[in-house]
């Protein structure tokens, strides 16, 4: 018998099938995506109500192709238009219409609220799916350093700053006798003296103002290392009241005065050098912080910081999680995030009352082997004294068979998260710039993988959305 091909005709005109969605899957992620944002509450958009202009591409299409994009690698406004052309899913959700990249742009700058408002009902529809329990919620938090739309060789540090200013103004000065001396020697063709003595005077401007905000931020770093400073010193104070012995020199004062590498950049100023990696090399980067709950691994909380570690993280990033959400049982995180005024502002209120919440937090770095006498069955640990401290405290939490098993959950549910976001996804720099437009994709980013992840725990909107 002669061998058989499937016949290939890129010729003879194709008749389409009468309805788009025939040719995508029915388990296809766009489905899903259509029925998810047809369920959303998109009163929060921002639209042009007086009629005027051109006719307005629909909110819930613009919404439901963002999301897809950032869902399926595409991140970028030029390539989510083009993806309108040549993408058979993408022509299916935009109904074979191509808005161009800068409405996609303009309705992803403009539309913030909406995009918050959609996280919270996304994480309301998981509840209405009983993908994610309602209430004392267990979660694992971390960050992550982004890649800010800014190089770091565009910075520039304050002890540089203040080097390139003293030499642009004696270049002023000497470009200034230059244009005295009736002899002098002519500039190359195409430069002349007022022009190349404005273009210094701006460069020098502008490094002044980068000092001028440098020097802010060493002054807010200060407050903040100022409150911590004299919290140290309250502890070493009340340990020598009760009598006990305290080690080691007292902390040093914190200083206002910026350090000699403090950096500004020029093209994102909102963003920081910070350790990226295995921490062996520096970017411009923003720290992304989430807070994943553990059975679901749906991303309940999400912010920004600026911060390059996670020291001051804990409150600020628990607290990013919506009151619908409900409240956290237990929190679960490294020893990047641990400090005794941290967990405490965590697990007591202002009146010193508990608040429902326990932390888990390393207090240190450990290695993952474990040798012969760690697999050894041990009795549970002694509790520890009424007054011991909250690190004496968190290291007999963690000790504690149930404390092991839970803080266990924590590589395996929030640092996957991050894994699949860069990727999967493949996203690993913004490509917006300044604190608020970054906190605006990260929350598009956010909400795609929720939403992607429901797709692939086969939640159906049909249970969630009667009729």
């Amino acid at each position: 018998m002669a061998t058989r091909f499937v016949p290939i005709d890129r010729d003879t005109p194709l008749l389409l099938p009468p309805n788009l969605r025939d040719w995508v899957p029915a388990d296809h992620l766009v489905h899903f995506l259509l029925d998810a944002v047809d369920a959303l509450d998109l009163r929060q958009v921002r639209v042009n109500t007086r009629g005027t202009g051109s006719a307005q591409y629909p909110p819930p299409m613009l919404l439901a192709l963002l999301i897809y994009s950032y869902a399926t690698g595409t991140f970028g406004s030029r390539r989510i238009e083009q993806s309108t052309h040549d993408s058979v899913p993408v022509r299916l959700l935009t109904a074979d219409t191509h808005p161009d990249h800068d409405t996609l742009c303009t309705f992803r700058r403009e539309n913030q609220p909406l995009l918050t408002e959609s996280f919270v009902k996304v994480l309301q529809l998981a509840q209405q799916l009983k993908v994610l329990k309602v209430g004392q919620l267990t979660v694992a938090a971390d960050g992550t350093k982004v890649l800010a739309s800014a190089s770091k060789h565009s910075a520039v540090s304050y002890a540089h700053a203040g080097e390139k200013i003293a030499q642009l103004e004696l270049e002023v000065q000497q470009l200034l006798t230059k244009a005295e001396q009736a002899d002098a020697t002519p500039l190359q063709d195409g430069l002349t003296i007022p022009a190349e003595i404005t273009r210094r005077q701006e460069r020098q401007a502008a490094l002044e103002l980068a000092r001028v905000e440098i020097e802010a931020r060493a002054q807010a770093r200060y407050a903040v290392q100022l409150a911590g400073h004299e919290a140290k010193l309250a502890v070493r104070a009340a340990k020598k009241e009760r009598g006990e012995t305290v080690g080691g020199k007292p902390p040093a004062a914190p200083t206002p005065t910026p350090e000699p590498k403090d950096q500004y950049n020029f093209t994102d100023p909102e963003s920081r050098i910070m350790k990226a990696g295995n921490g062996q090399h520096f970017e411009q980067c923003y720290n992304a912080q989430a807070a994943v709950e553990v059975a679901s691994r749906l991303i309940v909380g999400q912010r920004v910081s600026q911060a390059p570690n996670d020291k001051q993280e804990l409150g600020p990033t628990l607290g990013a999680i919506p009151a619908a959400a409900g409240g956290i049982a237990e929190a679960l995180v490294d020893s990047g995030f641990f400090s005794e005024q941290a967990v405490r502002q965590m697990e007591q209120d202002v009146d010193g009352a508990a608040t429902g919440t326990v932390v888990y937090a390393a207090v240190g770095k450990t290695g993952h082997h474990r040798s012969v006498a760690d697999l050894e069955k041990k009795a549970e640990p002694e509790p520890p004294a009424a007054d011991a401290s909250v690190t004496e405290v968190m290291r007999h939490r963690l000790k504690t068979s149930a404390g092991k098993a839970l803080y266990k959950l924590r590589q395996q549910t929030v640092e996957p998260v991050f894994g699949i976001i860069k990727s999967v996804l493949g996203f690993r720099q913004f490509r917006l710039r300044g604190r608020e437009k970054v906190s605006l994709e990260w929350t598009l980013v956010c909400l795609a993988y929720n939403l992607k992840r429901l797709h692939r725990l086969n939640a159906g909107m049909q249970r969630a959305v009667p009729n």
